[in-house]
């Protein structure tokens, strides 16, 4: 009798766990998104955030790479979308160094997440791959910490390690992300062209994907949105000149670091007119030493008419970064 109630219970108990036991394991992903939102303690800009797209091809891997960062200065730093591409010969599973994303357990997820909650974290970066697990999407968090990135001993965990390995790889296929960017970014060219807007950048001006950026100061949708405006534009402007104006005339260039460091003003310059209506003898009377040089070298390229050749000359430039109304 004893032996009948045993061998019930295993029968009962067998059928929950043996297809448990050979479930098969989860197929490799064919493509991924990740998220990574990377933080500094210096700035601003002191927060980025890239998003990466993944997709298998014929021939190997496409990489799309959305980079947005939120504006340092209304004037000289405005918030930018910035988008690179790049297909590389390596199929998505070789991309991944055959790790399956699907196949990481929650459990050492969340215990790599727990390692260090009363570190003192300055630098770091937050990542979320989205992966689609069979008929399930999942995401996977994983923490970077500054210690990661720059201590030779970091005693690194395993899947935040593979993290790093893969989101290296994808910068190395499309090119440098936000760590090899310089500290302080010089303005841009008024002409810089904005990225033609694409399925993708819809779909992140949408928020399709910002809950992959849970707990950052910023929204991609929003940071989009931002880099939609029309950047301010410093003027350059000949305010007065005589006794007569060039015939062959140019403004200067508003020189970067000056515009960087917000200088403006007027310059006050006196030359002289050589037989060829060429200038010679320059001089500042006054205005900021460091819009000086570009003053220099532009008035040097006039050409004035020959009869006011061996004169002098006195002219005005004015340098505006037109950001008084905005800092108001």
């Amino acid at each position: 009798m004893r032996w009948c109630v045993v061998l019930c219970a295993v029968l009962a108990f067998c059928p929950r766990v043996l297809p448990e036991d050979r479930r098969p394991a989860p197929l490799m992903p064919n493509q991924f998104e990740m998220a990574q939102h990377t933080f500094f303690d210096f700035g601003p800009p002191s927060d980025f955030y890239e998003l990466f797209f993944v997709r298998p091809t014929a021939s190997g891997t496409s990489i799309e790479r959305i980079t947005l960062t939120p504006a340092g200065n209304a004037c000289t730093q405005p918030a930018t979308v910035e988008t690179r591409s790049a297909s590389i010969g390596e199929s998505i599973a070789t991309l991944l160094g055959g790790t399956n994303p699907c196949a990481i357990p929650e459990k050492e997820l969340h215990r790599e997440l727990k390692r260090c909650k009363k570190c003192l974290v300055f630098s770091g970066a937050n990542v979320a791959m989205q992966v689609q697990c069979g008929s399930q999407a999942r995401a996977i968090r994983s923490d970077i910490l500054d210690r990661d990135m720059f201590d030779p001993a970091a005693n690194t965990p395993e899947h935040t390690s593979w993290t790093m390995r893969l989101l290296a790889r994808l910068n190395q296929a499309i090119g440098p992300g936000v760590m090899e960017r310089p500290i302080f970014p010089l303005p841009k060219p008024e002409s810089s062209a904005a990225p033609k807007n694409s399925e993708t950048l819809t779909e992140v001006g949408s928020g399709k994907y910002d809950n992959l950026f849970q707990g950052a100061p910023d929204k991609p949708s929003d940071l989009y949105r931002a880099a939609q405006k029309r950047p301010l534009t410093p003027t350059v402007q000949l305010i007065s000149i005589s006794p007569i104006r060039p015939e062959v005339f140019a403004e200067p260039d508003y020189p970067p670091l000056a515009r960087l460091a917000q200088i403006e003003g007027v310059i006050v310059f006196k030359a002289d007119v050589d037989p060829n209506g060429h200038t010679t003898n320059f001089m500042i009377e006054s205005g900021h030493p460091m819009l000086r040089g570009v003053v220099e070298k532009t008035v040097s390229t006039w050409q004035f008419p020959k009869e006011v050749a061996n004169q002098k000359v006195q002219g005005t430039i004015e340098f505006k970064t037109n950001c008084a109304a905005e800092n108001k």
